[in-house]
């Protein structure tokens, strides 16, 4: 069992705070679904928790199984197993996908992974998610669609196994065909692994596929709220002024009004 634990959260970009004392656990076996306007911190705390450089941590602190993630390099907190699913993912031309991903295997092991147990894990996989065989020999990213560019995120969660995973909207850009097996894929590691997440997301939908263990809504950068999955409901139906009234947070102009998360993923995939 593993446990990502964050306490009292403080975080600057560019000497303005962003987040301001987020207090949060996330164990494994449970998914834990965060929400909230765009432009509140949901992907500054991924970020952060990953050890992205441009963000600053000025109090608080993030531990992993008692471990103090702050204290470590990004790729020692990949090997510690964390894992974040890019909302952005980057294309690297000249990096083969296959390459790519056994040498993220074996970063992790003691012994590197034999070729033939690595061919049949990446095949899988891509099956799963119903790619392209010839996505594994292509350069990562490069030229793949939208929904091909988040699918191989979690085709690389689930060759590199991790304790803890965030996935920041994994599921925008996805047709509805390509949301549902992206929501399998998940499911059966969940249920076949002590797997924890934390996802962002926007579509209620998709977390009617991956039912959330609990629902946390982050305004201003504080989590001002935290539920289960009625929670996630209850936004879908009614946005989120009855929060701002509730808990007596000014509302934001009109060009910056929070709206429902969405019940529909795209039509198409782009």
């Amino acid at each position: 069992m593993s446990c990502l634990k964050i306490e009292n959260l403080h975080v600057s970009i560019d000497d303005k705070e962003i987040l301001r004392g987020i207090d949060l656990e996330v164990n494994s076996g449970e998914v834990h679904a965060l929400m909230g306007p765009n432009g509140n911190g949901k992907s500054t705390l991924l970020q952060t928790i990953m050890g992205h450089p441009r963000y600053v941590v000025t109090a608080g602190s993030i531990t992993f199984d008692g471990k103090d993630v702050l204290a470590m390099e990004v790729d020692s907190r990949s090997k510690a197993g964390l894992f974040l699913g890019m909302q952005y993912p980057q294309e690297i031309p000249g990096v083969n996908n296959s390459d790519f991903m056994k040498a993220a295997i074996n970063a992790r092991r003691e012994t590197p992974i034999s070729l033939f147990e690595f061919i049949k894990k990446m095949e899988k996989s891509i099956t799963d998610l119903q790619l392209k065989p010839e996505i594994a020999h292509r350069y990562l990213n490069e030229g793949f669609s939208g929904g091909e560019k988040k699918r191989n995120e979690i085709v690389q969660m689930l060759l590199l196994e991790p304790k803890i995973a965030m996935l920041d909207e994994i599921d925008s850009g996805l047709d509805v065909d390509a949301l549902k097996i992206v929501a399998t894929s998940i499911n059966e590691k969940l249920l076949n692994s002590d797997l924890g997440l934390l996802v962002v997301s926007h579509y209620e939908r998709f977390y009617q596929l991956l039912v959330p263990t609990y629902a946390h809504v982050l305004i201003d950068g504080k989590i001002v709220i935290s539920g289960d999955n009625k929670l996630v409901t209850r936004i879908d139906t009614d946005g989120y002024d009855w929060l701002y009234e509730q808990l007596k947070i000014e509302t934001p102009t009109e060009n910056n009004r929070p709206i429902s998360i969405g019940v529909c993923a795209v039509k198409k995939e782009g």
